[in-house]
């Protein structure tokens, strides 16, 4: 069955892609669950004009970082997050969720792809957090607390 993905299915792809999966997969789990529409020609074209809309949105979010990544230079953002007495976090910290911290307290719309962090924060305290678009660069002060 020809299917459009609707959002990201790991091990099938990412949230637009047109893809064909076997029947029964497609009507007992991936449909059901809101995850992918058969591929009419109606929803192929609603599928391509989100696409471009959501295309030209990150294009605009990009040069609008671009333009304003050295008002981010030496921010602190801070954040409180369960931890244990030793201060370990019960989850990661990850791009995905230090970013709508950073456009929350910041006003600056960061797209997580352009946090570089190599590994997931797992324990409190201050790390500083890169940031690079376009050749351009600034690095904020990501301050951990327990909660």
């Amino acid at each position: 069955m020809k299917i459009v993905l609707i959002k990201d299915v790991k091990g099938v792809g990412k949230k637009h892609d047109i893809r064909i999966v076997a029947d029964g997969f497609a009507s007992n789990s991936l449909i059901p669950h809101g995850m992918a529409e058969v591929a009419t020609g109606e929803v192929l074209g609603r599928v391509e004009k989100a696409k471009k809309r959501e295309e030209t949105d990150k294009k605009v979010r990009e040069d609008l970082l671009s333009k304003n990544i050295k008002s981010l230079h030496d921010v602190v953002v801070e954040v409180a997050l369960p931890a244990n007495e030793k201060g370990h976090l019960f989850a990661g910290l990850h791009t995905a969720e230090i970013a709508p911290l950073v456009r929350e307290q910041t006003r600056i719309d960061v797209l997580p792809e352009f946090i570089k962090l190599d590994k997931p924060i797992k324990e409190t305290g201050e790390y500083k957090i890169d940031v690079f678009i376009h050749g351009q660069s600034a690095t904020f002060i990501l301050n951990v607390k327990a909660k």
